[in-house]
């Protein structure tokens, strides 16, 4: 159950149950779907087509762009940036799952709305992702650098790249991307948790009738909204990648030709004017892989962890000796 339910008031979970649960669900996905972030990474910051067709940059297709680093960079190149992706992941499932449980609730304490409204999950999901992002924008920033760079390798280790990033740029540099990221995840978060609450109250009559796993149910119908809002919103998360590798343009050039922008709307008219619409979408058929993957493995493993912790309660009440028989 994602989300405060006023009809299993004993079966919420508590802030630090959701914090748990969104921490294990974030790191065991991110593990699975890291080789798909970072082939979406380098489709994004290419500025040349990324088309089999038109083979003018370094990458031209999944398949071919696979086999590219596998060749140039080997296997683990597919991790490269994972462990403050996995900082990233860890944290912001902690942070937004607690968040979204507790505005949830907040919402049918104090206002006439069902907590378990698609409009108030919408909203709560929306908000609570902005609040992890500000909490994590420095890990994602780190994460995209990590993924972008090639070898040799500008940053050796993560403890060299912080201090390197606040040596030469300062601290802002980690806050890189933030506006178009906030601006993004709002309605992208929102409607995974609004998609995600409609596909579960759809597929509900189903899994009565056969008597199937919620797990899976979990799963496709995470799935579903994952692929939804990330077309949607897809755009502002290339304009993030673009301005987050701002300043790290040696890293660049031998993938193909580098811009630099000097903001948001900056980032928008050079892409529209040199890439055209298609640049929006730079990337998009591993995202929409990736999206679905992780927002259907995120909300599969975050209510399989809340199960197995209530289990694991259930199970530490019932073994507790009562006064009689502890004598």
């Amino acid at each position: 159950m994602v989300g405060y339910d006023p009809s299993a008031e004993g079966m919420c979970p508590s802030p630090e149950e959701a914090a748990l649960a969104g921490s294990f669900s974030g790191m065991v996905t991110r593990a699975l779907v890291n080789p798909l972030d970072l082939l979406k990474i380098r489709f994004q910051l290419q500025i040349e087509p990324v088309s089999s067709h038109r083979p003018e940059g370094k990458y031209s297709g999944l398949i071919q762009a696979f086999r590219c680093i596998l060749k140039e960079e080997g296997f683990s190149a597919f991790w490269k940036g994972h462990i403050p992706a996995q900082l990233l992941s860890i944290s912001f499932g902690a942070v937004q799952f607690a968040s979204f449980e507790f505005l949830t609730k907040t919402v049918h304490k104090t206002m006439p709305y069902d907590g378990q409204t698609a409009g108030v999950h919408f909203m709560c999901g929306g908000l609570s992702a902005c609040s992890a992002t500000v909490v994590c924008q420095p890990l994602d920033t780190l994460r995209t650098r990590f993924a972008a760079q090639g070898e040799p390798k500008v940053y050796s280790n993560l403890r060299h790249a912080v201090t390197t990033m606040y040596r030469a740029e300062g601290a802002v540099a980690f806050y890189r991307g933030l506006i178009p990221t906030l601006v993004a995840v709002f309605p992208h978060a929102g409607m995974q948790f609004f998609f995600y609450n409609i596909f579960k109250k759809l597929t509900a009559p189903i899994q009565k009738k056969e008597n199937s796993g919620g797990h899976l149910r979990s799963l496709v119908c995470g799935s579903g909204a994952g692929v939804i809002s990330k077309t949607i919103t897809y755009p502002f998360d290339l304009f993030k990648k673009r301005l987050q590798v701002g300043g790290f343009e040696v890293a660049r050039v031998h993938f193909g030709q580098v811009r630099q922008y000097s903001g948001v709307v900056d980032c928008v008219a050079q892409i529209a004017r040199e890439e055209g619409v298609r640049g929006f979408f730079k990337g998009l058929s591993p995202s929409l892989v990736k999206a679905a993957l992780a927002t259907g493995f995120t909300f599969f493993w975050y209510e399989l962890f809340l199960d197995v912790m209530r289990n694991l309660g259930r199970g530490r009440t019932t073994n507790v000796p009562t006064k009689e028989e502890g004598g």
